[in-house]
């Protein structure tokens, strides 16, 4: 295109309209100014001209929005003239560039803060007018003036797309954000899901990240009092789909919401099995009500995360925390864990004392180490990692009395006697020291590993939030979500074929019965057993590295009873023999694990058949079917070597003797015939 003819479109005007094209007070020019850029990307047969005509006002906005798009900008309605229902109603429209005007600078008010925001606007004079015109009881729009010329720079094509009039984020998109908020996925996962499924490259969204949040944001704007009802209504709803859901709540003098605890169906029947040893984590808020959010999580035979509960409360006071726990329990049937792991809290340590006092309270020690950047960064300075790797050399250690000393030596050597935060610590340090807590089972959640997997399967439920309301939906999905990951693993895992490393009998045994992430725990503790001498004592056994001549384990074997234990104190930490014990029971010719050494939680179930036998408990043709369901397995086990065949039949036969000897009613003997008859 000729320069001539770059001119001549850069201002347009219909001179038979003598009404004046000033905006904001200042006319219009048939020269383009100094320092303008033109507009002229577009073709010809798509640039507005004078006496271009359109049926409605809007219909001429949408044409000259795409035209704006293409050069570079957008635009904004910015004035109009007349007024509908008085004379000839709305006769004349004004758009221009979003960039026209000037932001009016604010008047300082004292004693109040402000927030001037740099604006965008810097009196760029480009516009398109339009007039309405009758003619023969037609009613249409001309275009009347129309200027081109920019008094700033343009955007580029992949630019001019995240200005605001050009993002939208339509009905569908909104329903599909929405659904991946109740998964828990971030908003940034959002976005590439979403690029993914639109074909589109990274970054070609109608919409971006800010926009997305700002949408998740305002489902949050509701009022506190409706949002509290419409929770409540959320969880009857799905207890009425569910009656396995279970949640409890309790109301303030003025029946406002205070406290609500509930848990899933999926959640109670994996607490049965994985609900010896859990973490109660409760430093989050859910920002939607502002409100403490605690989460009740555990692990599961393979190695994962898994959902028990969740609780809101109001305060955190002694009375909130024990009505937390009374509700938790109640879900579980009664239930309390072997060990709960919590942040320092004295309230939360307090009730737990009181409404769990078989359970073994511990903190959660990934909690305790990441406040100490605040505690010791400063004081400490360059000596801060040195005193951080001895901490940590004393938490590993296994005796107490090594703790002791070792601690009374590092404060001595980083002259902390003062420090309020080391005197905490070691007043709390039975409750976090692996030296004091060693007899207690944790299911190995102490470790960094477990401990970054737990959290950051919590994430996925605090970047689930939008509304109050869908909270307790979204954490389903975003357990269902985890559920089936898990499964997905748990398949993939069993497909792959199991390394055996030491050719022993024990390992091959292990293998069949644990769960890969299981059996891989014990597999490493059989191959450093080979590297470990035992002598047989009066009192047992004393095992130590081959290379050492001092020190050692005591290892105490009963083989009759089928009992062994060692002072180290694995199993009773994590569920899986030491080194210590497998050198002992192989040096005795032990060809197997002893059975109670291969705890339930860490074997090969099928957790999802066994949860359908368990909701359907009291259905005769669920129990005939999943027991022969055992008797199948049973079979297909015990026929692989004489050995086992020789154990099954032992054992089926002491069964079958108690069961001769219960009683049978004579409802029940109705039901079973039932049964038979439907078989």
């Amino acid at each position: 295109m000729s320069d001539d003819a770059g001119q001549m479109l850069l201002i347009y005007d219909d001179h038979s309209d003598h009404r004046s094209l000033s905006l904001d007070d200042a006319s219009s020019t048939e020269e383009s100014p100094d320092g303008t850029t033109l507009s002229l990307e577009a073709v010809n047969d798509a640039i507005p001209y004078i006496g271009q005509r359109f049926l409605t006002h809007d219909a001429a906005y949408e044409f000259y929005s795409t035209f704006a798009k293409r050069c570079g900008f957008s635009i904004r309605r910015h004035r109009t003239e007349g007024k509908d229902g008085v004379g000839k109603g709305l006769t004349r429209r004004y758009f221009v560039c979003h960039r026209a005007g000037n932001t009016p600078i604010k008047t300082q008010s004292e004693g109040k803060p402000q927030r001037n925001r740099r604006s965008s606007r810097c009196g760029c004079q480009a516009y398109l007018r339009i007039s309405k015109f009758t003619e023969l009881s037609s009613m249409e729009w001309r275009v009347t003036g129309f200027a081109n010329h920019h008094n700033h720079e343009l955007l580029e094509p992949n630019q001019v797309r995240f200005l605001p009039a050009y993002r939208s984020i339509s009905d569908a998109d909104k329903s599909r954000i929405l659904m991946f908020s109740k998964t828990g996925i971030s908003v940034q996962q959002m976005m590439r899901l979403m690029e993914l499924e639109k074909c589109v490259e990274p970054g070609f969204l109608p919409f971006t990240e800010k926009d997305v949040r700002n949408l998740l944001q305002s489902f949050k704007k509701l009022d506190p009092e409706d949002e509290n009802i419409d929770f409540l209504r959320m969880c009857q709803s799905i207890k009425e789909k569910d009656p396995n859901f279970k949640f409890e709540f309790t109301l303030d003098e003025n029946d406002k919401l205070e406290n609500i605890a509930w848990s899933y169906a999926s959640s109670i029947q994996s607490y049965e099995i994985f609900g010896d040893a859990v973490v109660f984590d409760t430093t989050h808020r859910l920002s939607a009500v502002e409100m403490p959010l605690g989460i009740w999580v555990g692990v599961n035979n393979y190695g994962v995360p898994c959902f028990f509960g969740c609780v809101l409360l109001r305060d955190e006071n002694l009375r909130s925390w024990s009505w937390a726990l009374q509700a938790f329990i109640g879900f579980m049937n009664g239930k309390a864990p072997q060990t709960v792991l919590t942040d320092h809290n004295m309230c939360l340590k307090e009730a737990i004392a009181g409404e769990m006092p078989t359970t073994k309270h511990a903190l959660c020690i990934w909690m305790v180490v990441g406040k100490f950047p605040s505690w010791f960064n400063a004081g400490l300075g360059e000596r801060y990692n040195d005193w951080k790797a001895e901490f940590y050399r004393l938490y590993h250690l296994e005796s107490v009395e090594e703790f002791e000393l070792g601690w009374r030596d590092m404060v001595n050597s980083f002259g902390l006697h003062t420090n309020r935060h080391i005197n905490n610590l070691y007043a709390s340090r039975s409750l976090w020291s692996l030296p004091y807590l060693r007899s207690h089972f944790l299911a190995g959640m102490t470790l960094t590993g477990r401990s970054k997997a737990i959290n950051a399967f919590i994430q996925r439920f605090l970047s689930a939030q939008t509304r109050l309301a869908h909270f307790v939906e979204q954490v389903a999905v975003a357990v269902d979500f985890k559920d089936q990951a898990t499964e997905q693993q748990t398949m993939q895992q069993n497909l792959q074929n199991i390394s055996l490393k030491t050719g022993a009998p024990m390992e091959s045994h292990a293998a069949s019965v644990l769960t890969p992430f299981a059996f891989s725990k014990l597999q490493e503790q059989l191959v450093l057993a080979a590297h470990y001498a035992s002598f047989q004592m009066d009192d047992g056994y004393l095992v130590r590295h081959h290379t050492k001549i001092d020190g050692g384990r005591k290892v105490y074997w009963v083989p009759q009873e089928g009992i062994i234990s060692c002072s180290c104190q694995l199993f009773e930490f994590s569920g899986f023999l030491c080194r210590h014990a497998l050198r002992v029971l192989s040096t005795g010719n032990c060809f197997q694990v002893p059975d109670r050494y291969l705890p339930l939680r860490w074997r090969r179930i099928n957790t999802s058949f066994s949860k359908t036998f368990r909701s359907n408990a009291d259905d005769h043709g669920e129990r005939i079917q999943f027991l022969q369901n055992l008797v199948s397995t049973l079979v297909s086990e015990s026929s692989k070597s004489k050995e086992r065949l020789e154990i099954a039949t032992e054992q089926t036969s002491i069964l079958l003797s108690r069961i001769r000897e219960q009683p049978v009613s004579s409802l029940a003997l109705r039901d079973i015939s039932s049964v038979q008859r439907n078989f």
